[in-house]
């Protein structure tokens, strides 16, 4: 049997074979790249040595322990570099362009964010067409792994690979017990920190996660930040569920049960300046300025991190990694109360917003267009903003002397939800300021048109949207129907009252004699009147444009039964007192068939040629 001199001479030996300070060989070589023989002798070398230094006394010899101490300062300096050698042939990024194609959306149906072409920063809330321009992001959940990872674990969405093969995850683990129970935590956590982070730093940049400050993320035009937030989503989800969650598990598989919560000061020495690095983005978003344009952006982001939280809990579940929760827990808070102010303020937007100058033709307003395609996205965040809209809007009072607020009455609206009152409130505030503009326009009839297009549009948006029209309510909704149609009536009274006046038979007969008669005279200037006021009606209103196809011929129909039968009528009765006297043609201008044709003239925003509608009989 050896004698425990002759071990530990032995071991000594061993250690100093593998010195590189004074081994050229030891230096061209790697222990952990050679046979297991080797690697097994030599561990089993640095274990007689420690085990020899546990059994030391103060009596025992100082030369002894002298070299004993100098052998093990060997050993650990060696493993350190063999730690730091095997970590490094390991430390390739992830696959990232296989991860995401593999996540699955949470919710199945597709959820609309506005993009900054249809909610540009501008000061009249200009929308771009009447098509939405929208996009979507999906969230991630649980779901089968693309076939180009071939080894993870799924926990409910976590996802932990293996980022280093077990082989030599047992190396790693055999050199950090060692250098653990040598007193060497230190420089052990600190090799390891080190280049794991440089792996999660490469892992960032392929998911395209920048290294900028808070103040670096404010500076930027809300055009680039809207187009980084959607990869920000895509990115943190992998970051949390597959790359924080598989250091998590390395660092457990490495150090745990060591001692000295080794395992969470690895696993925090690697992640923690990353994950503070990711979550700035999304505290720079949250206590950035507010404006109505970003509303969508920062619900995508708040419904990605409120999803997140979960995740985020059982990865940084250790005391030390309490900061990175509460960071985390408080940006949901700050996105969430961003939401809600943003939606206050796009109410007093819409209110305030201050276009003076009335559209041509009495179409829809941008305002109209931006405002209504705004909370048709709104609406398609119901389940969202439901949550973090607790109360209804702050409106005016039917009691107050307030001329520049319009007022709402919420017993009206019983049943609603505080978002849908919100939605409600918009568009009432819409309208009190679609009124006010109507009053731009010089001509009466041309402001019932502008306010019939304008509200027959809202009803449109909102019968067009299930979501919205579940929301407001069909009784609201019929509100409004009878709204716009109220408008085309008094459109209707502003035109035509007067064309038809002129087709009346009062004034008409000769009063005197005994037998009935027509005054030629007067009929000649009924005749003038009507054709010049019609003429004015057609050409003017030829240039109104209702772009609605459908309810421009429910009008044009309208104006047919009132206008045709009267004039036939009148036609009928007096065309022969005309025709029997001098230049019927002055006075006799339209057909009933030139009347027909020229009222499809209407609304169609284009100027018409007055000759070439007429041929008269």
């Amino acid at each position: 049997m050896e004698s425990p001199d002759n071990g530990l001479q032995k071991a000594q030996q061993i250690v100093l074979r593998w010195d590189s300070t004074v081994s050229e060989d030891a230096r061209a070589r790697m222990i952990f790249q050679s046979d297991r023989q080797e690697i097994d002798d030599y561990l089993q070398a640095v274990d007689e040595i420690q085990h020899f230094m546990e059994s030391i006394t103060v009596s025992d010899d100082d030369q002894k322990s002298q070299k004993v101490n100098s052998a093990i300062q060997i050993a650990m300096a060696r493993l350190e570099d063999e730690f730091r050698n095997i970590l490094i042939s390991h430390a390739a990024p992830i696959e990232t362009e296989s991860l995401t194609e593999s996540i699955s959306p949470i919710h199945m149906s597709s959820r609309a964010s506005s993009s900054l072409s249809e909610f540009n920063d501008s000061d009249d809330y200009f929308g771009r067409g009447e098509d939405d321009s929208v996009h979507t992001i999906g969230n991630l959940v649980r779901g089968e792994s693309s076939t180009t990872i071939t080894s993870y674990r799924s926990t409910s969405s976590i996802r932990e690979m293996d980022l280093i093969p077990s082989d030599s995850v047992h190396d790693l683990r055999c050199i950090a017990e060692r250098m653990i129970t040598a007193g060497y935590i230190r420089e052990c956590v600190q090799v390891y920190g080190s280049v794991r982070k440089s792996a999660v730093d490469s892992s960032f940049k392929k998911l395209g996660v920048e290294k900028l400050s808070i103040g670096d993320i404010q500076r930027l035009q809300w055009e680039v930040l809207n187009a980084k937030i959607g990869k920000w989503i895509r990115a943190a989800k992998v970051c949390v569920r597959v790359l924080f969650a598989s250091e998590k598990r390395l660092c457990n598989l490495i150090f745990e049960d060591l001692g000295t919560d080794a395992d969470d000061a690895c696993f925090m020495e690697t992640v923690k300046a990353p994950a503070i690095q990711l979550f700035n983005f999304a505290e720079a978003i949250s206590i950035s300025k507010r404006s109505p344009e970003k509303l969508f952006k920062i619900l995508d982001l708040h419904d990605a991190l409120l999803d997140l939280l979960p995740d985020i809990d059982a990865v940084f579940e250790s005391k030390s990694s309490e900061s990175i929760r509460v960071q985390a827990t408080e940006i949901v808070s700050r996105l969430a109360e961003a939401a809600r102010g943003m939606l206050s303020e796009f109410e007093n937007a819409v209110l305030r917003e201050p276009s003076k100058v009335p559209v041509p033709g009495g179409t829809i307003h941008p305002l109209t267009r931006y405002v209504m395609n705004y909370i048709s996205l709104i609406s398609d965040y119901k389940q969202t903003l439901g949550e973090l809209i607790v109360s209804g809007p702050t409106t005016g009072s039917r009691y107050s002397d307030d001329s520049t607020t319009p007022d709402m009455d919420v017993a009206d609206h019983e049943g609603r939800s505080p978002l849908a009152l919100h939605l409600i409130w918009i568009i009432i505030v819409l309208q009190f300021n679609l009124e006010d503009k109507s009053k731009h326009y010089k001509d009466n009839s041309l402001a019932y048109v502008f306010i019939m297009n304008n509200i027959h549009y809202i009803v449109q948006k909102i019968k067009g949207s299930p979501e919205l029209r579940e929301m407001i309510g069909d009784g609201y909704l019929k509100k409004l129907t009878g709204k716009y149609r109220q408008a085309a009536t008094k459109y209707q009274r502003a035109t035509w009252v007067g064309v038809l006046y002129c087709l009346r038979d009062e004034g008409l007969h000769m009063t005197g004699s005994f037998s009935s008669g027509v005054s030629k005279t007067a009929l000649r200037e009924r005749f003038k009147s009507f054709n010049a006021m019609f003429e004015e009606v057609h050409k003017m209103q030829a240039l109104w444009l209702i772009p609605d196809t459908q309810l421009r011929e429910e009008l044009q129909i309208s104006i047919s039964e009132r206008l045709i039968p009267a004039y036939r009528s009148f036609l009928g009765r007096f065309r022969t007192h005309i025709e029997h006297g001098r230049h019927p043609e002055n006075y006799i201008k339209y057909s009933v068939e030139d009347l027909e044709t020229a009222v499809l003239d209407f609304f169609e925003g284009n100027a018409v040629n007055q000759h070439s509608r007429r041929r008269s009989n």
